[in-house]
């Protein structure tokens, strides 16, 4: 059975991945370490999960329990690209979906961003998300979703 797996800390777009999971039936796994108070949704397939505090005990957790059939929704890159070893789907909260192709790149990427940051330049921080990036997560989220299901299927 497929499950979305949600970085949730920062995730600007838990309310979107609830919509989308409950529509396609997908049970939910919201971890944080509780850094930042999250508001159980009420819904009954979503499982709050609160880890220790601490440096990637989240990402560690998740890391841990997903599988191929699975989706995890991050901005972490490095978590991303654990889950990609995992053979699971990862997207951004910014509708990107991170593919084999792309990690790589993406992790270089924030190595050099934190060189740059460590030599004391600003690097800035994420953008706001818009419309139309929630748009573009929304059909990020579904495709990753209703792709990890057939995998499900095609593996039983």
């Amino acid at each position: 059975m497929t499950a979305l797996y949600i970085d949730a800390d920062a995730c600007p777009v838990r309310e979107e991945c609830y919509r989308v999971a409950q529509r396609l039936a997908v049970p939910v796994f919201v971890v944080s370490n509780g850094s930042r108070p999250i508001r159980p949704p009420g819904l009954p397939d979503v499982t709050m999960v609160t880890v220790a505090e601490g440096a990637d005990v989240a990402d560690d957790w998740i890391a841990e329990r997903i599988g191929a059939a699975d989706v995890c929704v991050t901005s972490d890159i490095p978590l991303a690209a654990r889950c990609l070893a995992a053979g699971a789907a990862a997207v951004s909260p910014m509708g990107r979906a991170w593919t084999a192709d792309n990690i790589g790149n993406a992790l270089a990427g924030r190595e050099v961003a934190r060189h740059l940051r460590e030599i004391g330049v600003a690097t800035g921080g994420p953008a706001p998300l818009g419309k139309a990036d929630r748009s573009r997560f929304l059909s990020a989220l579904d495709s990753a979703l209703t792709a990890a299901r057939r995998r499900a299927v095609s593996v039983r």
